[in-house]
C-alpha cells in the first residue's frame, strides 16, 4: 500500500456541546464503528479509532469498497449494520468475533454498509490541510462517479447549511436509530485525535434501581453501578452502568451502597449470572465480554432497594447505548416504580428516508 496518507491514523473527534451551532455544515451523527478506510487498488484496510484494524471482521464491506470508491483513497466514517430500515448497534457489536467460520456467517446474514463523511487523500492528494468545504466536495463527487448507483452499501452522509434543518434531523433523525448531530467548521482542517467538531446528542433522565457495583479497577473502591429496569413481566432487566465518578466520590460511594450489600445471590434478580446459558439474547450484568473475553465482569450484588437518577442520551434496544452519568439518588422512590414506562419514546422514522436502501 503506497497512499499519501498511511494506517494508521486517529480519526478527527467532536467536543460535547448543549446546542447546534451555526457553523455552515451539520451531518446527521451515525451510531456504528468509526473507521478511516485505506484503498490503494485491491488493497484495503478499515482502520478503527483505537487504530486497530476492523479488516477481517467485514470481509463483505472491503468488496464493497473495492467495487464502489475510487481506486486510490483514503475515507473517514462509520460502519453500520441496517436492520428493518433502522441502525442496529447490538448486531453490528456481533460482527466482532473470533471465529473465522462466524464472521463468515454473520457477513451474510448481517452485511455492513459505510456512511462516508470525510475524505482524507485522493490519488496522489493529502487533503487534510485543506479546508473541510472542499474535503466534501471530493467526497461528494469522488463517491457519486464511482459507487455504481443509489443501492450501493457505500454512502455519503446527508449535510446541511440550514441550521433549522439541523435541528429536524436531531429530533426525526433518533427515531431510526441515529444519536444526534455532528456540526463542523467549513473552513476546518483535518486534525487526527483533535476535538475539532461538535457533537450534539440527546439528554434524558431515568430512575433506575441499583443492583449491584464492580470494583474499579485500581483498588478497593467502586469501579461502576448496574442498573436496572423493571419490565412487565416482573424481571429486572440490566440496562447499563454508571461509571464516570472521580477517585474521591468513588470511595464514599463504598460507604452509601454498605448497608445495601448483600453477598447471597441466591434471591437475587441476577443470582443467575454466572450461568451463561441463562442470558439468552439478553445483556446480562456477568455476560462475558465480546471485546475482551479474559475482563472480569463479575459484580458485587446489592439489595435492589436504592434508586438512582442518572442521565441518558438514548436506547439501543432494552439498555442504554451510552455509561449513564449518576445525578442524585431517589430516596423518595419506591424501586418497584422503577419501569420502562418512564422511558421517552423517540418518533419513529425511516433510515430509507435519510439514505436509500442498501
Amino acid at each position: 500500500m503506497d497512499l499519501p496518507v498511511m494506517p494508521p491514523v486517529k480519526p478527527m473527534l467532536a467536543k460535547a456541546v448543549p446546542e447546534i451551532p451555526d457553523l455552515g455544515h451539520t451531518e446527521p451523527k451515525w451510531d456504528g464503528f468509526r473507521s478511516i478506510v485505506f484503498r490503494d487498488g485491491d488493497e484495503v484496510v478499515l482502520g478503527s479509532r483505537n487504530e486497530k484494524p476492523l479488516t477481517r471482521y467485514f470481509p463483505e464491506l472491503v468488496e464493497q469498497i473495492r467495487a464502489h470508491t475510487p481506486p486510490r483513497c483514503v475515507l473517514d466514517g462509520e460502519i453500520v449494520v441496517v436492520t428493518d430500515d433502522r441502525l442496529d448497534f447490538d448486531a453490528l457489536q456481533q460482527r466482532i468475533h473470533p471465529a473465522e467460520s462466524r464472521v463468515r456467517l454473520l457477513a451474510g446474514q448481517t452485511p455492513a454498509s459505510f456512511i462516508g463523511f470525510d475524505l482524507l487523500a485522493l490519488g496522489d492528494d493529502d487533503l487534510m490541510g485543506t479546508p473541510l468545504r472542499e474535503r466534501r466536495a471530493r467526497l461528494v463527487d469522488a463517491l457519486d462517479a464511482a459507487r455504481g448507483g443509489p443501492d450501493a452499501p457505500v454512502h455519503v452522509t446527508p449535510a446541511t447549511a440550514d441550521l433549522e434543518q439541523a435541528r429536524q434531523w436531531f429530533t426525526q433523525f433518533e427515531g431510526a436509530g441515529l444519536d444526534g448531530v455532528v456540526a463542523k467548521p467549513l473552513d476546518g482542517l483535518y486534525l487526527p485525535d483533535k476535538r475539532a467538531m461538535s457533537k450534539i446528542k440527546h439528554a434524558r433522565t431515568a430512575d433506575c434501581v441499583v443492583a449491584g457495583f464492580r470494583w474499579h479497577k485500581s483498588g478497593p473502591v467502586v469501579g461502576s453501578l448496574l442498573l436496572g429496569l423493571w419490565t412487565e413481566d416482573g424481571r429486572l432487566q440490566h440496562v447499563g452502568v454508571a461509571a464516570s465518578f472521580p477517585m474521591a466520590r468513588r470511595a464514599s460511594l463504598l460507604d452509601e451502597l454498605a448497608p445495601y450489600r448483600d453477598p447471597d445471590l441466591a434471591d437475587h434478580p441476577w443470582g443467575d449470572w454466572a450461568d451463561q446459558s441463562a442470558h439468552g439474547d439478553k445483556r446480562m450484568p456477568g455476560a462475558v465480554s465480546r471485546w475482551n473475553a479474559t475482563k472480569d465482569l463479575s459484580f458485587e450484588p446489592l439489595r435492589p432497594e436504592l434508586v438512582v437518577e442518572v442521565a441518558y442520551d438514548h436506547m439501543e434496544g432494552d439498555r442504554f447505548r451510552h455509561t449513564a452519568q449518576f445525578r442524585r439518588w431517589r430516596t423518595d422512590r419506591d424501586p418497584a416504580s422503577c419501569t420502562y414506562a418512564q422511558l421517552e419514546e423517540p418518533v419513529g422514522f425511516r433510515l430509507s428516508e435519510i439514505l436509500p436502501p442498501a
